[in-house]
């Protein structure tokens, strides 16, 4: 007889190329206005001083190559792409010297937002959760290990709404590159295996309507796909 008065959730996991595992992802954190040029579109000057981040729920995941309903509650759901960050051992208070040898891997991501509610929460001064913790708002493609990817510091990032490109940005322009974020990030939380770290998203962002396709890349890493569909 089951301890537990439901089913509890099964674990969220994303293939991996070229390996018959798959990684199971424990927390998703995300990084705000980490490209200049996002932070100014977004009305904002940017913040060099430290970055700073937002959750999503793991079961939030959506793979790729998914078709997703427009999000309930929205006039605006918008796409951001971005480099994902695998990390595959944890740590505390981590160097940014020794960051790296803590990261497995990396993805492409779509950090999907309700950006009317964004700006709603904003002006109120209130936290962001409405606006980016929802269901499919957490898309993902495989992780690709670093043996096969490296260390990427520079490369496109790129999204297309319908084949026209909207978004194309650099890794080179991030704000708070990624061992910078590892160290951050480890001084508030003991980072474990299978977090993973959406390290934000160049300008360009804009809305989505049914029957948009994305298609999404970051050179060097891999490509990203996403469908919407109507409304519930």
């Amino acid at each position: 007889m089951s301890r537990y008065l439901f089913t509890p959730p099964a674990t969220v996991a994303v293939p991996i190329r070229g390996r018959d595992e798959l990684f199971p992802i424990h927390r998703i954190f995300c990084v705000g206005r980490n490209y200049a040029a996002h932070a100014r579109e977004m009305g904002v000057e940017p913040d060099r001083e430290a970055p700073f981040y937002f959750n999503k729920s793991a079961h939030h995941y959506v793979a790729s190559g998914s078709m997703i309903a427009y999000a309930p509650e929205t006039a605006n759901l918008q796409y951001e792409m971005e480099m994902v960050v695998a990390i595959g051992r944890g740590g505390f208070r981590v160097a940014a010297a020794d960051a790296l040898d803590h990261v497995f891997g990396y993805a492409c991501g779509l950090d999907m937002t309700r950006r009317d509610i964004q700006f709603a929460l904003r002006e109120k001064q209130r936290p962001w959760d409405l606006a980016k913790d929802f269901e499919n708002a957490a898309v993902l493609s495989e992780v690709v290990p670093a043996s096969i990817t490296g260390h990427p510091e520079k490369g496109l990032v790129q999204l297309k709404l319908n084949g026209e490109v909207k978004q194309a940005g650099d890794l080179s322009d991030l704000i708070h590159p990624v061992p910078a974020l590892i160290a951050h990030l480890s001084r508030y939380y003991h980072l474990q295996p299978g977090d993973i770290i959406y390290t934000g998203t160049p300008e360009g962002v804009g809305p989505v309507k049914p029957g948009d396709r994305l298609e999404g890349m970051v050179e060097g890493v891999g490509g990203i796909t996403l469908s919407i569909g109507p409304a519930e």
